[in-house]
């Protein structure tokens, strides 16, 4: 191969990695705009009592905003479809409202937004603010892995829930499998 040939093809393959390399971070600063967005709803959700889309084709907005022990939020979408779920955790909208007597359930990605549900321990504490900005605490009761071919998802009625669910196992290259990591985790009376 001539040195000509060479050079053409460096340049080439420097070429297809710089739009490579582009392209990821592209990907990048949108799912970073698409949080401000998120919570920027959320705020005017908050003052106006109305649902507020992050940006007009949404077809999502955000109804609840859950606090992790380490103190960092997590914007809850209305919807549990895949492409809310790519910018944070969903509301199942057959389970309960934050601080009902029933289930709510939340479901996230494991790689992504749920990726603490792996650290967290009994007694730990959950905060889930609601539509109308009350903040509801949960402690974490007990985590399991649950087969969801086995184990249909059940919602409790009467006592008051929240249910966090994610794939598992954690890290897995292989995405859509059956197990599910389920945290589950009672509301404390309010003071």
């Amino acid at each position: 191969m001539s040195r000509r040939w060479r050079l053409a093809l460096a340049a080439l393959l420097m070429l297809a990695a710089a739009g490579l390399a582009g392209q990821a971070l592209w990907l990048q600063a949108k799912a970073v705009l698409a949080q401000h967005l998120i919570a920027d709803a959320w705020t005017q959700s908050l003052r106006t009592g109305q649902p507020v889309k992050p940006w007009r084709w949404a077809d999502t907005w955000p109804v609840a905003r859950l606090t992790e022990p380490g103190g960092r939020h997590h914007h809850v979408l209305v919807s549990v479809s895949g492409e809310a779920l790519a910018f944070g955790p969903g509301h199942h909208p057959a389970s309960a409202q934050p601080g009902e007597a029933a289930t709510v359930l939340l479901a996230g990605h494991q790689d992504s937004h749920f990726a603490f549900l792996r650290h967290l321990q009994p007694g730990d504490r959950l905060e889930l603010q609601d539509a109308r900005g009350r903040v509801h605490v949960y402690r974490v009761g007990q985590m399991q892995v649950v087969d969801s071919t086995q184990q249909p998802m059940r919602f409790e009625q009467g006592r008051p829930e929240l249910r966090l669910v994610t794939c598992y196992p954690f890290a897995s290259l292989q995405s859509g499998g059956p197990l599910r990591y389920v945290v589950s985790a009672w509301l404390e009376p309010s003071t």
